[in-house]
């Protein structure tokens, strides 16, 4: 029989990685002395040749008759190894209720018509490498790796691509560092954190009744995860770890992992000031808004003793909405911006633990768009280190309501993460799978999930019944015992400690406890809480400064358009940027995305660092920015802002994968950490923010109000009413008016360049003081190269920020006009290319409305003053009358009216914000202008 067999047919297909290697080693001494080996191995290269790695030619070799059936029985034991391998988590004892059926099948000898005397001749080098010397034969081999792949901890890598990722994770568990393993010290300190974290559930639970506090109870070992995965981090010398995770759980973690006081936790509880419990040593940072949020959304900063900063993210009631959010905050940590061009990334000074709910993980999308960041150029952050705190229920919804996967963990699959699932029950191997999983992220700078099944042993939060819902699972859980009690016992007959000193353990940290709360009760006043907006906030931004010397502007351009000799821009976008020289040799304007350009690297010179992201961002949607160039021989990228004399920092702009809630919320956490830095989201449309609705109304609009949480991101949203139909045209301006207060943005809609390159500078002179907002600019599309929209270079090196443009020609006769038009964007430029020079429109003016929020009341009032004979104050948009900014404006103006009359011209009420017809959008948009510029 010939051993030419093609791959499918030899044995050596089924061996991969360590295995491959140990058997092409063994080949080359059967080359040499065949009598050395082991008799079945010499067999089978006689038969089949040499082993071969995956696609290599397979060699011919010498010609045999298969004398028995002993391949047969080798091939067999070989697949069963590799069965364990790849199911053995299906089988494996991960679920602390027991309540879930164990899939042996793939697991038994019998699947593969092996007997346990088959096995036992099977060589053990042929199904493990590198084996126990006590596994002298291929049964003993079989059942070692069952104990590693079926017992306590279970293992999910067979889907990632990298052969040495899966090598290097199997030769871990097969060597068994997995395997648990703490000395009576750690074990002690391991039940003493236990008891702490059920301690503080049980007390809070007896002593404030009825209050929700959303118990972490049933994966108690959360906190033992995460003060493992500290205390690694600390002797790597990771600087911060940032911490993401939605209610459940997030106040034993403030208090364990963030050595949140016990007084200061009570304190909320009793509703009592924590202020005074705040730690001296400065070690703990809060922050808190003055309107303020349940207890359960708060974060903190920790720094510990060995210099770690420890941050746990403010989170809404959104879930998973944080997790975006902690990647943007860890890339910024990571980045170094106080130099010149693109930001060096260091993904050892920082990494995230992001915390997911079982039922969420699977079900909300804003998961798989933050795992996608994983490898992303812009967003990658060396690998985060995720965590399911499976509770086996959402709510009240089983399993089989609430996904379609074997496990919640299996999206990740889909991104090459390896899941680990260990039984929650179990506190040292919770702590084993901790190492393997940091050791993993700082070895291949990837994500890893940990899923941590357990249970809940409350309802939802502390005042549901859960038996009313959901009673076979909550009858099993009545009878389990806890985590501790488990623990506890096994230590106690271990001879670790004595059952006396569990117990005594328990009841000190309660006497604890109580006295932490005495302490609170010592403290509480009856004085009613007033909320207080800090005088920061409330006055707003001064008018600052922002021309910039026009030698300097001058100098930048040149540089801007100084490219390498041996780069080859596309010829028709070189002559289209060399035009920007016209503007400073007296010729033509400078549009839109050339005072951007400018603004930047102003900005840049001053010492921000800038990061602008978003689909198409690095060209910009309509063709118009070209920040990064392509050699058109060789797709060679250069980046202008790169070359600039004198720029102080780093300048980065991402094209972002196609997701607008995950990026949005990396936005806005990279410029919560790095509040220096312009961080800058456009969208492709405005109305494609709608995609991102969360994270405006829970963090952008409001997050200074709940949590004292400062952001001054800035965000583009193209839009203006061209005939593109409901999806491109509006940018949903009127939510963000209505979410305005409390001076929580700045919402602009602009008609000048130069008031762009203002607002820009505006905004990062800002950045890091007390009155920081974040910034909504609804940007023009084809206004973008309008010539009336243009500045001169003179207009970039004067001035600042104007919220009110009057029109130029227009209302110089003071006794005359008796008409105030007020628009803003691409509807005052129609108005402004109607009017031309005013003169046909004496009884007319028309002011522009730049800044919307706030809404430049004085300014306008001022202009009111002007003109005594005003019979008309008028809004001109062109949104419905139900969207647009009619609704939010019109109140303001009737504050300064002084009873004169206000009008409305723009389009009527309607449910879709556009006309899909380009023709009947032309006829709208005139009668618009017609009826507001109609001669009294």
């Amino acid at each position: 029989m010939s051993s030419n067999y093609s791959d499918s047919k030899s044995p050596w297909s089924s061996i991969t990685g360590p295995n491959l290697g140990y058997v092409m080693e063994m080949y080359d001494i059967y080359q040499e002395s065949p009598e050395s080996i082991d008799p079945e191995f010499a067999e089978l290269f006689k038969q089949y040749g040499p082993p071969v790695e995956p696609g290599a030619e397979q060699q011919p070799a010498a010609t045999a008759e298969v004398k028995s059936d002993k391949f047969g029985k080798v091939l067999g034991a070989i697949h069963l190894a590799e069965a364990i391998r790849a199911h053995g988590h299906l089988a494996s004892d991960i679920y602390p209720l027991k309540d879930q059926p164990r899939d042996t099948e793939r697991l038994e000898p019998s699947t593969y018509g092996l007997t346990e005397q088959d096995l036992k001749e099977v060589p053990v080098s042929l199904l493990l490498e590198n084996a126990p010397a006590d596994i002298k034969d291929g049964l003993a081999a079989i059942n070692y790796l069952k104990s590693l792949y079926t017992e306590k901890v279970a293992f999910e890598f067979s889907h990632i691509v990298q052969p040495q990722e899966r090598s290097w994770l199997q030769s871990k568990i097969e060597a068994g560092e997995v395997k648990p393993s703490l000395d009576a010290d750690k074990k002690k300190q391991v039940l003493e954190l236990l008891t702490r974290v059920e301690g503080f559930e049980k007390f809070v639970h007896r002593t404030f009744v009825g209050q929700k506090r959303f118990s972490i109870e049933g994966v108690d070992t959360l906190v033992v995860l995460m003060d493992e995965l500290v205390r690694l981090s600390e002797t790597a010398g990771t600087e911060n770890i940032m911490i993401g995770m939605a209610h459940r759980g997030r106040l034993n973690v403030l208090t364990h992992i963030l050595n949140k006081p016990y007084e200061m936790m009570f304190a909320g509880f009793a509703h009592v000031s924590d202020e005074a419990f705040l730690p001296e040593d400065g070690s703990l940072q809060i922050t808190k808004g003055w309107f303020g949020d349940v207890k359960y959304h708060m974060g903190a900063a920790y720094t510990s003793p060995k210099g770690t900063n420890i941050k746990l993210a403010y989170n809404p009631s959104h879930l998973e909405i944080v997790s975006p959010v902690v990647a943007g905050q860890t890339r910024a940590a990571q980045e170094l911006t106080q130099q010149s061009g693109l930001a060096p990334i260091d993904v050892n000074k920082a990494y995230a633990i992001m915390v997911h709910g079982d039922a969420a993980f699977p079900g909300q999308g804003v998961v798989t768009e933050t795992l996608n960041f994983s490898r992303i150029r812009g967003y990658q952050t060396g690998g985060s280190i995720h965590i399911i705190a499976n509770n086996l229920i959402g709510f009240t919804t089983e399993q089989y309501d609430s996904r379609s996967t074997h496990y919640s963990s299996d999206p990740a699959k889909g991104y090459e993460v390896p899941v680990i699932h260990v039984n929650a029950d179990e506190p040292e191997e919770v702590i084993a799978v901790a190492r393997l999983a940091f050791e993993y992220r700082q070895k291949f700078g990837k994500d890893i999930l940990i899923d941590l099944i357990g249970y809940r042993r409350y309802g939802h939060n502390e005042m549901d019944e859960p038996l009313v819902t959901n009673p076979t699972m909550y009858h099993g859980i009545h009878e389990h015992g806890t985590v501790r009690e488990i623990y506890g016992e096994k230590l106690a007959s271990g001879k670790v400690l004595s059952e006396d000193d569990v117990k005594k353990l328990d009841s000190d940290i309660l006497s604890e406890m109580q006295k932490a709360y005495d302490h609170v009760k010592e403290n509480k006043s009856d004085d009613a809480h007033e909320v207080v907006i800090p005088e920061a906030v409330m006055q707003g931004f001064p008018e600052v400064p922002t021309g910039v010397d026009k030698d300097v502007l001058t100098k930048m351009n040149e540089d801007l358009l100084s490219w390498p000799s041996d780069f080859s821009a596309f010829g028709k976008l070189a002559r289209i940027l060399k035009r920007r020289e016209d503007p400073f040799n007296g010729k033509g304007k400078i549009d839109w995305a050339h005072a951007e350009t400018l603004a930047f690297g102003s900005i840049l010179q001053e010492g921000n660092p800038i990061r602008l992201s978003g689909q198409d961002a690095q060209r910009g949607t309509f063709a118009h920015r070209h920040l990064v160039l392509h050699d058109e021989k060789n797709g060679n990228e250069l980046v202008p802002l790169h070359h600039i004399s004198d720029a102080k920092a780093s300048f980065v702009v991402y094209n972002s994968p196609l997701s607008e809630a995950s990026v949005v919320g990396f936005e806005y956490g990279y410029n919560v950490e790095n509040d220096k830095a312009l961080v800058i989201w456009e969208a492709q449309y405005g109305d494609f923010a709608n995609m991102a609705q969360m994270m405006f109304d829970q963090f952008i609009s409001a997050a200074r109000a709940k949590w004292g949480q400062k952001s001054g991101l800035v965000m583009l949203l193209p839009h203006a009413y061209e005939g593109q139909g409901p999806e491109h045209s509006s940018a949903r301006l009127e939510r963000y008016l209505q979410n305005a207060g409390e001076n929580n943005w700045t919402v602009a809609n602009l008609s000048s360049a130069a008031n762009y390159f203002h607002i820009l500078r505006r905004q990062a002179k800002m950045l890091g003081e007390e009155s920081i907002r974040p910034l909504i600019i609804v940007t023009p599309k084809s206004l973008l190269r309008h010539p009336l929209v243009g500045a001169d270079v003179e207009d970039l090196t004067e001035g600042n920020f104007q919220t009110i443009i009057e029109q130029p020609g227009m209302g110089q006769n003071t006794k005359k006009v008796e008409r105030l038009l007020f628009a803003s964007g691409k509807m005052a430029i129609d108005l402004a290319d109607r009017v031309k020079d005013g003169s046909e429109y004496p009884d007319t003016h028309i002011v522009r409305v730049e800044q919307l929020y706030p809404f430049p009341s004085e300014k306008i009032q001022a202009i009111i003053k002007r003109y005594p004979k005003l019979k008309e104050l008028a809004w001109v948009q062109e949104e419905p009358k139900n969207m647009g900014s009619w609704s939010f404006a019109e109140p303001n103006l009737r504050e300064i009216a002084d009873g004169i009359d206000i009008n409305y011209y723009g389009r009527v009420v309607r449910s879709s914000p556009a006309e899909g017809d380009g023709e009947m959008h032309k006829v709208e948009q005139a009668r618009i202008i017609d009826e507001a510029l109609a001669k009294s």
